[in-house]
């Protein structure tokens, strides 16, 4: 398995991982391709994080092959991990050291560092050189966890749920960040729980549970027309004469369709109910996102 004449940033094939007798990574395959955004979702629990600490090599496998930049992960050596960023869900950073001198600490691991005060702008904590790490907010330690990932200037990102903490403006501010090191064609692998940030980001994604890919492809783009059928729904006093659309009653007291043809079916709905005189409480139009599907997945596998 060859990731590098391929143009694979990341080969997996039959991963597995183990904990005593409880399988936690259960024979999954992963392909991620030079400068794409990969997102691993799945609900906590499923195996993102033994996941994403195997491939970076920090956690060794039971078995199945795995190639990093064309390398096995348990053996990197130098020169391939100075080509790769990684941010984890919690790191120990010095409480005493500023924000420039922690940079600059990780800068010196690095042949070819990024330079300091382009780092500490693309995080957006350039205002904050001088400050003790200690007394950084929540968010601002993530950013510059963040920093840290991109003081090397890496060819491969890792990043497990690093916009956590994150506030809404924050969020969009890292979005956009990986989204200019995507234009740059880095390679980044990330791991999150937020269904608008892997719609906004991904290129590619699968979906994890219970340790096993249960669903991969392109995610639908809030653009895009052709995401799925539109959902319809309403509450409705008295059905009586409404035209057959295919309408289906929810647990929650309403009516929904899900529709290829929305134009037709509401001109059909709304004629009905001004001619009747009804009222359509509630009435909801919208296409489905990718966490409408993401849900309708997960539980689908945990009712069979």
């Amino acid at each position: 398995m060859n990731a590098v004449e391929d143009g694979a940033a990341i080969v997996a094939s039959d991963l597995r991982k183990t904990y005593g007798e409880v399988e936690v990574v259960r024979g999954i395959d992963l392909r991620v391709q030079r400068g794409e955004v990969f997102a691993l979702l799945g609900p906590n629990g499923a195996g993102k994080t033994t996941v994403i600490e195997i491939l970076e090599g920090h956690r060794r496998r039971a078995s199945g092959e795995v190639r990093v930049l064309g390398r096995d992960p348990e053996h990197l050596d130098r020169e391939t991990r100075t080509r790769i960023g990684i941010v984890l869900q919690t790191a120990g950073l010095e409480p005493y050291l500023t924000v420039a001198e922690t940079v600059d600490l990780h800068r010196g691991y690095y042949p070819s560092p990024r330079p300091r005060d382009e780092v500490l702008e693309l995080v957006g904590l350039h205002e904050e050189t001088g400050k003790d790490v200690a007394r950084l907010s929540s968010g601002q330690r993530r950013r510059l966890d963040l920093a840290l990932a991109l003081a090397g200037d890496p060819e491969l990102l890792f990043l497990d749920e690093a916009t956590t903490g994150f506030d809404p403006a924050a969020r969009r501010d890292a979005w956009e960040i990986i989204r200019t090191l995507a234009g740059l064609g880095k390679t980044v692998f990330l791991t999150t729980n937020s269904m608008d940030e892997a719609q906004v980001l991904a290129d590619h994604l699968a979906v994890l549970n219970h340790g096993e890919i249960v669903a991969e492809g392109v995610p639908p783009k809030p653009e895009d027309r052709d995401a799925g059928p539109t959902r319809i729904r309403f509450r409705v006093q008295d059905t009586s004469g409404m035209p057959v659309l295919g309408f289906d009653p929810t647990s929650d007291g309403m009516l929904e369709i899900s529709t290829d043809e929305p134009a037709w079916v509401l001109h059909e709905l709304t004629a009905w109910a001004l001619a009747n005189r009804r009222q359509l409480d509630g009435l909801e139009v919208r296409r489905p996102t990718l966490e409408d599907m993401y849900l309708e997945l997960i539980r689908g596998e945990e009712e069979a």
